[in-house]
């Protein structure tokens, strides 16, 4: 659908001529895409996140462990995830992404242009942010918030643990004690093993520590954060075996 609400092709150089305006006056019509919002997203609404050393800001944050990804992923006292459809996208992986989200992010917000704006209020939970993409005259594109974003009101704490490595996970269990024949579990007890011994306000601190520490997002050999001037997480006894 176009940006004048009639479907069907667009004119060979893509140009539509507007009523009102000099027949030599053109306006280019493109559809958005999601990389173009992605990008001018970054530049205009998140400039103060990425100027602060407080924050990280990851593009394609993987979620259950790569079986979904949030499309913008904003890492500082709290996790905040931002879903991108453009008009170029449909809304049929809509609802297991939102469970994914629902699972983890402390706030979300979907950004959608003007294909999606009439249903998806309907569409995704009323604590969801939803904010409206459409292209300026000149070719850039402008962001309108028409509802913000509140606190997700149950997270899964297993769920924001598996956002961890499993060699990051082994680390913060050995910082607290926890028996060698613990550290040797699958990463899926070691997620387990984290969310049972850790408060939820811990387990959300720790994640967010070693997230904003990681040095490469593709190769899990990075800087631990766990150095002597950090402790990332109160030092625990007693753990079972």
């Amino acid at each position: 659908m176009d940006s004048f609400g009639k479907t069907g092709g667009h004119a060979p150089a893509e140009c539509l001529a507007l009523n009102g305006l000099k027949r030599h006056t053109l306006i280019r019509i493109e559809n958005m895409k999601d990389a173009d919002i992605r990008n001018s997203f970054h530049k205009k609404v998140l400039r103060r996140e990425h100027a602060s050393k407080q924050t990280r800001v990851v593009d394609e944050l993987g979620l259950m462990h790569g079986a979904c990804r949030a499309d913008v992923a904003v890492v500082n006292g709290r996790l905040i995830g931002y879903e991108i459809k453009s008009d170029s996208d449909s809304l049929r992986r809509l609802r297991t992404q939102i469970q994914a989200y629902n699972a983890i992010f402390d706030h979300v917000t979907i950004i959608v242009g003007e294909k999606h704006r009439p249903r998806i209020k309907h569409a995704v939970p009323k604590w969801w942010g939803i904010m409206f993409s459409t292209k300026a005259e000149r070719g850039g594109i402008r962001f309108h918030v028409d509802r913000r974003s509140r606190t997700n009101p149950k997270v899964n704490m297993v769920s924001i643990a598996r956002l961890l490595w499993r060699n990051e996970a082994v680390e913060i269990l050995r910082t607290m004690g926890a028996s060698a024949s613990v550290l040797r579990s699958p990463r899926v007890k070691l997620y387990r093993h984290l969310a049972r011994h850790l408060s939820a306000n811990e387990l959300k601190r720790v994640v967010r520590t070693y997230l904003k520490c990681r040095a490469n997002w593709r190769y899990q050999s990075q800087p631990s954060p766990s150095d002597g001037s950090f402790q990332p997480i109160a030092m625990s006894s007693g753990l079972p075996g």
